[in-house]
């Protein structure tokens, strides 16, 4: 089956971007690969202190895989390990994912001028939809979870059709700044963006259509760039 991906580095920040993987792997019924990489960053060097790097990327990414099986409801958890940058291992194992999820300190416009390194180099050219997630800590779960939110003010099929699966897999609402726009599906509803209202996630093209650029810079919530 097509995994969902998962990068983790064992910061507070990946640990937020672990809970909404495992949350998408439950959901599709999909399996998770906890990936770590690592890479030495001073030149040559011996052997040995090669080796001790290794170790302790091995370690990180154990932790990583121990905490999503222990978590997970039923979700088969297997591990990557890269040596080199992240972020070009993450894009790699998109050609194959279902879907990519990273973590991030913050975010500004989505997707040019994204994010931090890996987040921002992944989300802009990953072969598969990318959910970032900003925040330290475990993912708090809201107890009344706000709508799945479009931000392109034309969005394209690959848009609309990730952002209404999300909302029909969570049994939420979608909304948009003009939900007039807005093609309807069945099954889910659709309304206008509420001000001050906090999404649960807010998804954006990753083309260079309009996006609504005063929804991405406010939504402290995990972001989805979907398309080519």
């Amino acid at each position: 089956m097509t995994p969902i991906v998962l990068g983790y580095d064992g910061s507070d920040f990946s640990v937020q971007a672990l809970d909404w993987a495992l949350d998408e792997a439950e959901l599709r019924r999909l399996p998770l690969v906890v990936a770590h990489a690592w890479q030495w960053p001073y030149g040559d060097a011996a052997d040995e202190d090669k080796a001790h790097l290794r170790k302790a990327a091995e370690h990180v990414l154990w932790h990583g895989a121990e905490c999503a099986r222990s978590t997970g409801a039923g979700v088969q958890v297997t591990t990557d390990l890269y040596e080199g940058p992240a972020a070009r291992r993450l894009v790699e194992l998109s050609a194959d994912a279902a879907l990519v999820v990273v973590g991030s300190r913050g975010l500004s416009e989505l997707p040019r001028r994204v994010l931090g390194s890996v987040a921002g180099y992944v989300a802009a050219n990953a072969r598969c939809p990318v959910i970032v997630v900003r925040g330290p800590g475990p993912l708090p779960a809201p107890v009344n979870p706000g709508p799945v939110v479009i931000a392109e003010e034309e969005p394209d099929d690959a848009v609309l059709g990730f952002a209404f699966g999300e909302a029909a897999m969570r049994q939420l609402t979608v909304a948009a700044a003009d939900p007039g726009r807005i093609p309807a599906r069945p099954g889910v509803e659709v309304r206008a963006a509420r001000e001050g209202e906090t999404a649960t996630l807010l998804v954006v093209g990753r083309a260079g259509r309009p996006v609504d650029d005063t929804l991405v810079q406010h939504a402290p919530c995990p972001v989805a760039v979907v398309g080519g």
